[in-house]
């Protein structure tokens, strides 16, 4: 074992410091930000699972018809009459997660007649409760987009098309 050269006051001052930042990293190693990180382990959620919670929270809200564009609903349409398919809960939902929040945008049809704000803020609140409650994620925002009105008649003309469609080939 060699002796170590001696330190000027200036060089051990600085060697001092150093091994305290070092200390100090060490201790700071592993701090946890949220319910989903503990000292012992990390729980991560992929995006599908927030979208789901966050897909039966929003049609959960009286006054929303259905979720997701055109395109999305004209695919569930077709889908829904398979047997046994199930139906995507995650249509019309798009999650950013980062480590501890979640920013949510929610696409919407709502029915004639209610009021638009009032079913976008009752979105909102059902979302970021569900959310942080069940995933314990902070939810930073809810985006609501509302891209159609439901109107009865709408009902009425599927129905119609129904019928016209389902009847027994003697019929016609």
């Amino acid at each position: 074992m060699s002796n170590p050269v001696p330190q000027t006051g200036r060089e051990k001052s600085r060697a001092e410091a150093a091994e305290a930042d070092r200390n100090q990293d060490e201790e700071r190693e592993f701090v946890p930000r949220g319910p989903l990180q503990t000292t012992r382990g990390v729980t991560t959620l992929d995006d599908a699972v927030v979208a789901k919670i966050a897909g039966m929270a929003a049609r959960e809200v009286p006054g929303v018809y259905d979720m997701g564009s055109a395109a999305r609903r004209a695919f569930s349409a077709v889908t829904d009459r398979i047997p046994n398919a199930q139906t995507k809960v995650t249509g019309g939902i798009s999650v950013e997660l980062g480590e501890t929040q979640a920013a949510i945008d929610v696409t919407v049809v709502v029915d004639y007649g209610v009021s638009i704000v009032e079913v976008g803020n009752a979105i909102r609140r059902n979302v970021i409760e569900q959310v942080e409650g069940t995933a314990g994620l902070e939810v930073v925002e809810v985006n609501v987009n509302v891209v159609d009105v439901h109107l009865p008649e709408d009902d009425d003309d599927n129905a119609a098309r129904t019928t016209t469609t389902t009847r027994s080939p003697e019929l016609n």
